[in-house]
């Protein structure tokens, strides 16, 4: 795990401390945000107001999206750029790295991290979404994506049979180069062209898009990939914030979501499973992605 005490003198920002923003680069200036802003809020004089303050105190830049109560006594979590953090209730310490729960085997980490990605996603509306999907999904995932990325181009090879599975794909705009880079502006042309699924198949092929700007959302979703905690693409998210493990291909993708959904339904799911749609079922563009 990278170390974050870094990023956050840096203002906890992939882009401060790479590159900054280009003006000229097609929708850069959408990503700015006041100093500090971030989703968390806390009482006047509770702890979870001290955590706040204290990272503050590292840097006023920092944005907190997350702070509540730690399964570790004595202290508050907060997620701080995509990164879960501990600080003790009185402000002067903090710690950094998973905590996990020996007896009960769980990356407790995991469950404040999964609220905050649900949290964020849910601020991006449908229309924003480049979207695959078959007639009736049975699981609906959020990729963070990148035309330039490999393992992008070989999820987006199968789209037809994930679609086949049940398997939603909603894609969100992630230029892993940044937004001064040409990765970004062939982005930008995407999401800004007339039929975005066919653009973004054209551009994962290799193909040349014609170069389109306008108020275009992938700025946005570049901010929010890395509050998330994006360290790669393809990103794959769940509806309720679980992070997959990179590329998965459709049947093991598919396998993962339906262990996740008994877990969470308990016994009564593993008695039924959700059955796999045949082969022909429908495979197509659910409204969304123009």
């Amino acid at each position: 795990m990278k170390s974050l005490l870094p990023l956050m003198l840096c203002a906890v920002s992939l882009t401060a401390c790479a590159k900054a923003p280009d003006a000229a680069a097609p929708g850069a200036q959408q990503a700015a945000r006041a100093p500090g802003q971030g989703m968390a809020s806390a009482a006047a004089g509770s702890a979870e107001e001290r955590a706040i303050q204290a990272l503050h105190s590292i840097n006023p830049r920092i944005e907190v999206d997350h702070v509540g109560a730690a399964p570790l006594p004595g202290f508050r979590e907060a997620v701080v750029g995509g990164q879960m953090v501990y600080i003790s209730d009185d402000g002067r310490y903090l710690l950094q790295g998973a905590l996990f729960d020996v007896h009960g085997k769980t990356d407790l980490s995991q469950t404040g991290m999964a609220e905050v990605r649900r949290r964020l996603l849910a601020t991006i509306p449908a229309s924003e979404r480049i979207v695959f999907a078959p007639e009736k999904p049975v699981y609906t995932v959020s990729v963070f994506t990148d035309v330039e990325c490999g393992y992008c181009r070989k999820l987006h090879e199968d789209i037809a049979e994930y679609n086949r599975l049940g398997i939603a794909i909603e894609y969100l705009a992630f230029p892993r180069m940044g937004p001064a880079s040409e990765d970004f502006s062939k982005m930008v042309s995407v999401w800004c062209a007339s039929d975005r699924r066919a653009a973004l198949t054209a551009a994962k092929q290799g193909r040349k898009l014609p170069a389109t700007n306008c108020t275009s959302p992938v700025a946005r979703h570049y901010d929010i990939g890395r509050r998330v905690g994006l360290t790669g693409t393809p990103m794959i998210v769940t509806a309720d914030g679980t992070q997959m493990p990179g590329y998965m291909p459709p049947a093991d993708l598919r396998a993962e979501l339906d262990r996740l959904a008994a877990e969470t339904a308990g016994p009564a799911a593993t008695a039924s499973p959700s059955r796999v749609p045949e082969p022909d079922a429908a495979v197509g563009g659910a409204p969304g992605g123009r």
